[in-house]
């Protein structure tokens, strides 16, 4: 078990030994954020700018424009939640290749309540013309992802999750952006199911009780919703015939809607969405006590692909 936002910050203090472009700004939040490493190891670089979100992304656009690589961290509630404009206007139209990095997202500030659980974020940065959407799946994503936003010279929002979470993927297993990977791919497989993000552990839990029930599944990991793997999810539908997407998000506007819109265009098949329908979330000790409630645990995975079976047999 592994933090995705440590995988965050130890890649970003990797990169900036190497990369002397790179800085990093944060808006009161740089242990929340992990980004206190960097600061400590090129406190020259770093930029604390305070409770001030839309300046922190302002600023960072001007140091865009002026040849540097800015990273801007806070909650993801935050940002892109309170600077959506600002990434709008200053990053996103003018093409820079400003980093937004939203902590904390889906149900992990669970504790703090529905004011700082962010589960809409994946919506409003995909609509943002020319920006990227990366949600890694674990640690070690998470550090590729990073470094692989690095140089990719376009404005990129990185959804990080707060809490500890399972290894799913190795240190030499390939990653690109834009690529989805299969974590799991069957010999005989009838159902696919989707997912981005750490809830993906869920699915492989729920694939390996459905596997002792005779039910085959593949699992696809879209670490990029923008831009979206069409192709692998078409393939995924014309090997499997149905689908079931996962996510620790909003269904409307998030992964669950990118694959409705390509599958409906290209190759419809039955489909049933795990994720959050049209619902604020609540507080809660454990973030793991709002996946139960909200439908996100393998039992309820399990019952989705048996429903969009049963679907496909119709």
């Amino acid at each position: 078990m592994k933090s995705i936002r440590d995988g965050f910050g130890e890649a970003l203090v990797e990169i900036g030994e190497k990369n002397h472009d790179v800085v990093v700004l944060t808006a009161d939040l740089a242990d929340s954020t992990r980004v206190k490493k960097f600061a400590e190891k090129f406190p020259d670089r770093f930029f604390q700018v305070g409770v001030a979100e839309q300046g922190l992304v302002t600023i960072a656009a001007g140091m865009a424009e002026a040849g540097k690589i800015p990273f801007t961290t806070s909650y993801a509630v935050f940002s892109p939640g309170r600077t959506w404009e600002q990434i709008k206007v200053t990053a996103a139209l003018n093409d820079l290749p400003v980093k937004i990095i939203g902590a904390h997202a889906g149900f992990g500030a669970g504790m703090y309540g529905a004011t700082h659980e962010s589960l809409e974020d994946i919506a409003l940065m995909r609509v943002i013309s020319n920006m990227i959407v990366v949600s890694p799946v674990d640690f070690e994503e998470a550090k590729k992802a990073t470094k692989a936003i690095t140089g990719n010279k376009k404005p990129t929002y990185l959804r990080l999750a707060r809490q500890d979470s399972p290894e799913i993927t190795k240190p030499d297993d390939k990653f690109e952006i834009g690529k989805a990977n299969i974590l799991i791919e069957s010999k005989n497989p009838q159902v696919a199911i989707i997912g981005t993000g750490p809830i993906l552990a869920e699915a492989i839990d729920a694939a390996h009780g459905l596997e002792k029930n005779g039910i085959e599944v593949n699992i696809i990991n879209c670490h990029t919703i923008k831009p979206i793997d069409e192709q692998a999810i078409i393939r995924a539908a014309r090997t499997c015939g149905a689908v079931v997407t996962v996510e620790e998000h909003q269904i409307a506007g998030g992964l669950g809607g990118v694959v409705a819109e390509v599958l409906s265009g290209s190759f419809p098949v039955p489909i049933e969405f795990i994720g959050v329908h049209d619902s604020f979330g609540e507080s809660a000790r454990d973030y793991k006590e709002l996946w139960k409630k909200f439908g996100l645990t393998s039992p309820s995975i399990v019952e989705a692909v048996k429903k969009v079976l049963a679907k496909k047999l119709e």
